[in-house]
């Protein structure tokens, strides 16, 4: 039932590409548009706005959309995740909680209480069971057993949690002032790694990887800079950071850049590259192990806030509307909300070869 309507390395480039052809999602939230998340077992998009609400749409095969739920926060809501059978969605907001959404009875209860806005939701689809991992402004990162009220466990950040994301059995937190928190899932309370982030200025997201050669993450920032780090030391050789999202100021001078926020960042599910977003409007994908760029969006009506890959891998989902990057005496009336649906090319997103 709808329940509404409708210095480093650089990488080398490759071809650019239009999203003319891309679909509208229609009826988006009213309001910025701060995560997106696809389920892992059908095409369901999980949306949450700052207009305090999250939205549930099924996605057809040629990119046909309908709004299937949407339940509310008593504030705006900061991130989405599902758990892994996709019966149930979480998010996590400025109202200090986190809620489930459960989708075989169209209820949502609140399942994690914070100080502060929980910034960050992830599921940890450990071994034994799952458990719902939350991170807040009030520098904590919390465990929750949805069978019990009270978290599992609290392990203390040094600063507020800007990003985090799983990729078993690692889970990695990036805080204010550039800290990055690594932990091994079978010891989840003890910082398996303490680091501060490779990047110089303020870490805006992050996202996991697992490749044959050792998992990793990485990093993107406010300077228009992504840095892919591994976590075991011996592959510390394949560490390298490059500059996107960014603008020549004057045509034909490398020398003046405008420089934009790298908002949102995703692997592919089945191929393994690199999509990042940014405060420019473009998207693009990397195949980072060949350290070349495989496709550039043209530039969107507003900044991209977050982007998802399907299960599949066939769809790339995107949405375009303010980052509040520039405060809030840029957020005018009539900025655009849009949710956006790519049909993913195989020589779009597959592997190069390694020169």
């Amino acid at each position: 039932m709808a329940f509404f309507s409708g210095g480093a390395p650089q990488i080398a480039t490759s071809a650019t590409n239009s999203a003319e052809k891309d679909v509208e999602i229609s009826d988006p939230p009213s309001d910025s548009i701060s995560s997106i998340a696809f389920s892992p077992q059908a095409d369901y998009l999980g949306v949450a706005s700052w207009d305090n609400s999250v939205r549930i749409y099924e996605i057809g095969p040629q990119g046909q959309s309908q709004g299937k739920a949407m339940y509310q926060h008593p504030g705006p809501v900061l991130d989405v995740c599902w758990n892994a059978d996709g019966t149930k969605l979480f998010s996590g907001g400025a109202d200090n909680a986190a809620r489930m959404f459960d989708t075989t009875t169209g209820q949502s209860t609140q399942v994690a209480q914070h100080e502060a806005s929980v910034k960050c939701v992830a599921w940890v689809n450990t071994p034994q069971a799952g458990i719902l991992a939350t991170g807040s402004w009030d520098k904590t990162v919390k465990y929750w057993d949805l069978r019990t009220q009270a978290p599992v466990a609290t392990v203390q950040l040094p600063e507020r949690c800007y990003a985090l994301d799983v990729q078993y059995p690692w889970l990695v937190v990036g805080t204010a002032e550039r800290h990055i928190k690594v932990f091994d899932l079978n010891n989840p309370t003890v910082p398996f790694k303490d680091l501060m982030s490779p990047l110089k200025w303020q870490t805006r997201t992050l996202s996991c990887f697992s490749l044959p050669s050792g998992g990793g993450y990485a990093v993107g920032s406010v300077e228009g800079r992504v840095a892919i780090h591994f976590i075991d030391d011996k592959n510390s050789q394949g560490n390298f950071s490059f500059r996107c999202h960014r603008r020549d100021s004057v045509p034909n001078s490398k020398d003046q850049s405008l420089i934009y926020a790298v908002n949102a960042m995703a692997y592919h599910p089945v191929q393994g590259t690199l999509a990042t977003a940014g405060s420019d409007g473009t998207m693009h994908f990397w195949d980072t192990e060949a350290r070349t760029r495989l496709k550039s969006f043209d530039p969107t009506v507003a900044p991209v806030t977050s982007v998802a890959f399907n299960r599949t891998g066939d769809l790339f989902a995107y949405a375009a509307s303010y980052d509040w990057s520039k405060g809030h005496s840029s957020m005018v009336p009539g900025t655009p909300n849009k949710l956006m649906l790519h049909k993913c090319r195989d020589e779009e997103v597959r592997k190069r070869l390694k020169k």
